[in-house]
């Protein structure tokens, strides 16, 4: 009898620390995914030209809706993050220099062309962020309109 008592104490034994190898295997494994998934978020910078044109343009309005005019988010910073620009156009006045950046977020023909309606513009003075959308086109216009005169 003292066979059988001993027996089912190390069976005992044995599951309980069958159970406690899983639940550590489990945590560790839990853990691991958690860290890797962390670091892939907060490390990992995204490449715009690796992209498709649909995961470009989300990318685009979602680093773009973070932008405040003003800000003094330089056009380096910009092209670093968001890569080159699908439409660029400058003007020089007399002390300024006015570029406006445009990248596509919304296309609406899939013909293969981006055009300026496709989309967010970005116009910087001096290579500073001062106007995002359809406010930097028409600042951009009214630059060019007045040293078109």
């Amino acid at each position: 009898m003292n066979l059988t008592w001993l027996s089912q104490i190390n069976l005992r034994h044995c599951v309980a620390s069958t159970k406690a190898k899983l639940l550590c295997f489990l945590l560790l494994g839990v853990g691991s995914y958690l860290l890797l998934t962390l670091i892939v978020v907060f490390f990992y910078q995204d490449n715009t030209e690796q992209m498709n044109w649909v995961d470009r343009e989300a990318f685009n309005n979602k680093v773009i809706a973070k932008y405040k005019p003003y800000s003094g988010l330089m056009q380096t910073e910009i092209i670093q993050r968001l890569g080159s620009p699908d439409i660029t156009e400058a003007i020089k006045t007399n002390a300024d220099l006015y570029q406006i950046l445009y990248y596509r977020s919304n296309r609406n023909n899939p013909d293969g062309i981006t055009t300026a309606d496709e989309c967010t513009a970005l116009l910087l003075k001096n290579r500073q962020l001062i106007a995002i959308g359809p406010d930097a086109v028409n600042q951009f216009s009214a630059v060019k309109q007045y040293e078109d005169r």
